[in-house]
């Protein structure tokens, strides 16, 4: 009898992450599909607008990460709230979201366009392609109020349950975004269509029209679902007031400023990694944005996972749930490795098929392929520090995934890749070598979090 009403609780939970996972998942294919678009579309303007594009690519990283790290606090007093029913403190947090969302949304404004001359040139760009990436970087951040609402109210929005909302907007932005690219990238062409001839508009702005198609797309996004959050039944800002609330902000801080410092430094460190790759030349650059854009899509299941793991854990936690909190654990450690081994051995199969959809260059795609192949085999390890440092972020504990991960970024993967590509000269294999040292360090590190139940303050309780 226990044994079944065991299994029936199980199934009741699979069914539950599900739900939450896979509207995030579906969210993260299309943007990626959007990803494998735009990069395509610019490749066929040649190697240099690809690496244009791609150059300046982390710096954005480091911009987002720290938006979305801010967002982590709200999740988990958002999530701890709900988990407890209290819906007063859930309305709370999301008005201090509102108010987030302007200051930060602001101050990054103001901070990229004032620096994206400089930018290209710190980043090691190659002088001729420095022009059109400056102005590639000024318009796609130009929008960074209405994408940093994106970003913290989606936040909100999946930590009180609601996956679907921003899945649906963050569809609707990818159409328009591709819609966009192809009206504002290419000239006015002719093309065959059903056997006749068809005359596409086309304002033929290349490089600078797909970083207008992403501003426009983004500034929608933010504006919807600032709105879905203005209407939302459970967290509704409205009738809340905007000046800093103490109560809320703190708690929230001291869980988002270990994970803002630790996305910071991580993303320093990707804009560092990605100078030094910079200065191997445009081939080596290329081959690295093609290789991130086709990576990226495999991480999809992980990430939702994580989503579904911060959320469950956070409930759990704010009902004080210990027995569903091991349950959870159990549960999506396995389901996370599964999915990272299916992804990875496709990532293997298809990276040259991949790699030649977005380039012409016989040197880009073979380097890219290489790899690729290199990073598939690491994986599964990286699905177990994904779904870890979710369930961590859940219940608030943030401090122990920023020291883990500034550790591996900057001892392992910067100081690596400048002795291999400073000291001993060699290319772009030996820098992702160095980065895939940094994926099987975090692996390790988390699973001895996980095995001891450092993670969990429920289990600190009961000692």
């Amino acid at each position: 009898m226990i044994f079944s009403r065991q299994r029936s609780e199980s199934r009741a939970m699979v069914r539950v992450i599900l739900a939450l996972a896979w509207p995030t998942m579906l969210e993260e294919t299309m943007q990626s599909a959007v990803q494998y678009i735009d990069t395509a579309m610019v490749g066929t303007l040649g190697t240099q607008a690809t690496a244009a594009v791609g150059a300046t690519t982390t710096v954005g990283w480091l911009i987002f990460s720290s938006i979305t790290a801010f967002s982590v606090g709200f999740l988990a007093m958002i999530s701890k709230a709900c988990g407890a029913q209290d819906i007063w403190t859930a309305r709370r947090t999301a008005a201090q979201a509102v108010l987030s969302v302007l200051v930060i949304g602001t101050a990054c404004t103001i901070l990229t366009t004032a620096l994206s001359g400089a930018i290209p040139v710190w980043m090691q760009v190659e002088p001729q392609i420095r022009p059109t990436a400056s102005r590639y970087f000024l318009i796609l951040y130009l929008p960074l109020l209405p994408r940093t609402a994106g970003i913290i109210f989606g936040t909100a929005l999946r930590a009180a349950g609601d996956t679907k909302t921003p899945m649906k907007v963050g569809v609707w932005v990818n159409c328009i975004n591709v819609v966009l690219n192809f009206l504002l990238i290419y000239p006015t062409r002719t093309v065959m269509l059903l056997g006749r001839s068809v005359t596409v508009p086309g304002a033929g702005m290349g490089v600078v029209g797909a970083a207008a198609a992403s501003a426009v797309a983004f500034t929608w996004g933010g504006i919807r679902i600032t709105w879905v959050l203005w209407r939302h039944p459970v967290i509704s800002p409205k009738g809340q007031t905007l000046r800093p609330d103490a109560a809320i902000l703190s708690p929230c801080l001291r869980v988002a400023l270990p994970n803002m410092l630790q996305r910071f430094g991580t993303s320093l460190g990707y804009v560092a990694f990605a100078a030094m790759i910079n200065s191997l030349g445009e081939v080596a650059t290329a081959a690295h944005t093609i290789a991130n854009t086709v990576e990226s899509a495999f991480y999809i299941p992980g990430y939702g996972m994580q989503t579904a793991a911060a959320t469950l854990t956070g409930n759990a936690y704010g009902a004080g749930d210990q027995r569903r909190m091991k349950t959870l654990t159990t549960m999506f450690l396995p389901v996370e490795i599964c999915l990272m081994c299916v992804t990875g051995g496709a990532l293997f199969l298809s990276a040259p098929l991949l790699m030649g959809l977005f380039s012409n260059s016989e040197m880009v795609i073979t380097l890219g392929t290489r790899i690729l192949r290199m990073v598939a085999v690491s994986e599964p390890l990286y699905g177990v520090s994904i779904i870890a440092e979710g369930m961590m972020m859940g219940v608030g504990r943030t401090r122990t995934p920023f020291v883990y991960n500034i550790i591996g970024m900057w001892c392992i993967r910067i100081v690596g890749t400048f002795i291999c590509i400073r000291v001993l000269g060699l290319g772009l294999v030996a820098a992702w070598g160095c980065m895939i040292a940094h994926n099987v360090l975090l692996f390790a590190l988390y699973l001895i979090s996980f095995v001891r139940g450092t993670w969990n303050p429920l289990a600190e309780r009961t000692v």
